[in-house]
């Protein structure tokens, strides 16, 4: 998958997210999970972009991390939501969830490709 296609499934991923939490009920629950998705859901786009311009491939790798822990963060917040009813959307809490999922996958093997080029490049050196 290529960079360009990847931040473009963030980015909608991130309205999904936003679409999702401005349908939730305005009840404590409802507050807190949606205050805290709407960051985490949000939050992998703006970081993957960061990413992009990292200053070394430490950095690089740095960053990407952020994006997976923000996903995975989001991913249970998505469970959590989806397990107490805090939806008015079935099909769509389980269409976040299911690209969530999607994309954890995806930054799990680029990090794990982006430490293995340092580790084969810093053999090199």
């Amino acid at each position: 998958m290529d960079k360009h296609n990847l931040e473009e499934r963030l980015i909608n991923f991130a309205v999904l997210i936003i679409e999702l939490i401005n349908e939730m009920p305005a009840s404590k629950a409802g507050n807190h999970l949606s205050g805290q998705l709407v960051r985490s859901g949000t939050s992998p786009a703006l970081n993957y972009g960061e990413a992009q311009s990292g200053e070394s491939r430490k950095d690089f790798i740095h960053k990407i991390k952020i994006v997976l822990k923000e996903l995975r963060e989001s991913y249970n917040c998505l469970r959590i939501i989806y397990k107490s009813r805090l939806y008015k959307s079935e099909d769509k809490v389980n269409k976040a969830i299911k690209e969530n999922n999607e994309l954890i996958s995806i930054f799990v093997k680029s990090v794990e490709t982006a430490q293995k080029n340092m580790q084969n490049k810093n053999r090199k050196s």
